[in-house]
């Protein structure tokens, strides 16, 4: 209500002569002399929305009925019944319905021997029947600069170079006695503008942690975070020179590793414990000063990265930590067969020295989190549900 000035807003429309509103009888060049901060209380309203009740104090003024100045402050309560929906656009849209207007007090700067019963009587009346043309737009200006800030929702978020994410609601809000659950869906796509695809079954959320008060908490599904990685699948590829090399390979045997992701990354969650499964090639070749790299063996792989999530301006980032050299198998060679766990500490000591440190960097970017009101979420918690997704709580 600060940022939109709307108390000032409908101060000055307040003041103006209204197209079918009586004026005030006995009571001329009425103005409003003042608008107080009103106190607001929100409570939900199961199935609906929200219902507020806005306790508020106006000045009006105006020359009276024996020529002087008066004063007349007033105390409403306002009340109305919110409902949250989904917009065109997949944002959640307040409207307004059933506003009503309570005196609560009425007092003038006029001695009350100078003020008829009767005509406090007709002041009421009048007031009751004013205030509402007055007050009520409030509610309606007030959910239009919410609605507009909900907008933030939709907006594409860039994730590096790598492509984008958009959030939207599912489903319209669902609106119990102690939140407001959101659905949403997530539309992740290359930079070249390519969608990746998700399954279009989101998982039941039926192992959330148990809520905090006065706490938001963000579910992120499985097959949303392994989007992600797909998003990012190409900086899951390295060559692994021979300088990063050279602590296990004497200089008379210069050498490269490619190691290349050939299928979609796979995230897994267990209680406390993720794993992202990679799967691809890892080519040895040679690697001689002025000559083409020469090919020695080729080796199909499934490595596990154990996961870590944190929260850092405001994105969830994720850091890798290798659990094992799940599978290898010789794909192809050109020094003819061999018995390829020779390898396997070898190239162990590669992904864990030089790999993965590579491709945490290249997960620094983060992933943007759903931006809605201004919600904050670098001091939260985080904590895995089995199976299923990852839950962010926060106040």
């Amino acid at each position: 209500m600060t940022e939109s000035d709307i108390l000032q807003k409908l101060a000055a429309a307040a003041a103006k002569t209204q197209p079918g509103v009586k004026p005030i009888k006995g009571i001329s060049r009425v103005k409003v002399k003042d608008f107080q901060p009103p106190e607001i209380t929100l409570t939900f309203l199961p199935g609906t929305g929200l219902f507020m009740a806005v306790l508020t104090r106006i000045t009006i003024t105006g020359k009276s009925f024996i020529g002087a100045n008066m004063e007349i402050t007033v105390v409403a309560n306002m009340t109305a019944k919110n409902k949250l929906s989904q917009d065109d656009l997949g944002c959640p849209k307040f409207s307004v319905g059933d506003c009503q207007i309570s005196l609560v007090s009425i007092k003038t700067n006029l001695p009350s021997s100078m003020l008829p019963k009767l005509v406090n009587k007709f002041l009421v009346t009048t007031l009751q029947k004013v205030l509402p043309d007055m007050l009520c737009p409030a509610v309606d200006a007030v959910l239009t600069l919410v609605n507009q800030k909900f907008t933030t929702l939709v907006s594409p978020s860039s994730v590096g170079a790598a492509g984008s994410i958009r959030y939207a609601l599912l489903s319209p809000p669902v609106t119990s006695e102690d939140f407001i659950e959101l659905d949403l869906n997530t539309t992740v796509l290359h930079e070249g503008g390519d969608l990746i695809d998700l399954p279009t079954d989101p998982p039941a959320l039926t192992s959330l942690p148990p809520k905090m008060d006065s706490a938001t908490q963000l579910a992120l599904s499985v097959n949303f975070l392994s989007a992600e990685l797909t998003l990012l699948q190409t900086s899951l590829s390295l060559d692994v020179t021979e300088t990063t090399l050279s602590e296990s390979l004497p200089p008379s045997q210069p050498m490269v590793v490619e190691i290349r992701i050939t299928q979609r990354p796979v995230l897994t969650m267990q209680q406390d414990k993720g794993l992202v499964h990679l799967f691809g090639t890892a080519e040895f070749l040679t690697s001689q000063p002025d000559a083409a790299r020469e090919s020695l063996f080729v080796l199909n792989i499934h490595i596990n990265l154990g996961t870590q999530f944190s929260l850092q301006e405001e994105k969830l980032r994720i850091s890798l930590a290798l659990d094992s050299l799940y599978e290898m198998a010789l794909a192809a060679s050109s020094i003819g067969t061999f018995a390829e766990l020779l390898v396997k500490g070898f190239l162990v000591n590669i992904i864990e020295a030089a790999y993965v440190p590579a491709i945490n960097g290249a997960l620094q970017e983060g992933i943007p989190l759903p931006y809605l009101l201004g919600i904050k979420y670098a001091n939260a918690d985080i904590s895995m549900s089995e199976k299923v997704l990852p839950a962010v709580s926060g106040c």
